[in-house]
């Protein structure tokens, strides 16, 4: 059973760097084949692809988040994270980590305020 366990602040300062960490159980990140991605929800708003980590290390953002996003992984920990840099309020958001579409993190809701 593969299992996400996100972790990371819920509260960022303006113009800071939002980071978050996904653990992976139950699976490898580096099983061929396999998409790691990170997505967020605005309030109000539906879900947004922000990008990808693929089994190979290949990774892929969002053109509207490309300028502002990194995603990294650590394979010797079976995890990958996520640095959205330069938050504003706007930021504001649920954040979840996903392998492919089948399996979610639990969710962290990310508050950017001063």
């Amino acid at each position: 059973q593969v299992q996400l366990q996100q972790s990371g602040p819920g509260l960022v300062k303006p113009s800071q760097t939002l980071s978050l960490t996904c653990t992976v159980s139950g699976d490898s990140i580096t099983t061929s084949g396999s998409t790691w991605n990170w997505i967020h929800q605005p309030p109000g708003k539906g879900l947004e692809w922000m990008g990808q980590i693929l089994y190979d290390g290949w990774t892929y953002t969002s053109p509207s988040l490309k300028s502002r996003t990194s995603i990294s992984r650590d394979t010797s920990k079976n995890l990958f994270s996520l640095q959205l840099r330069s938050v504003t309020p706007d930021d504001t958001a649920m954040y979840y980590c996903t392998r492919g579409t089948r399996n979610w993190g639990q969710g962290t809701q990310v508050t950017v305020s001063s």
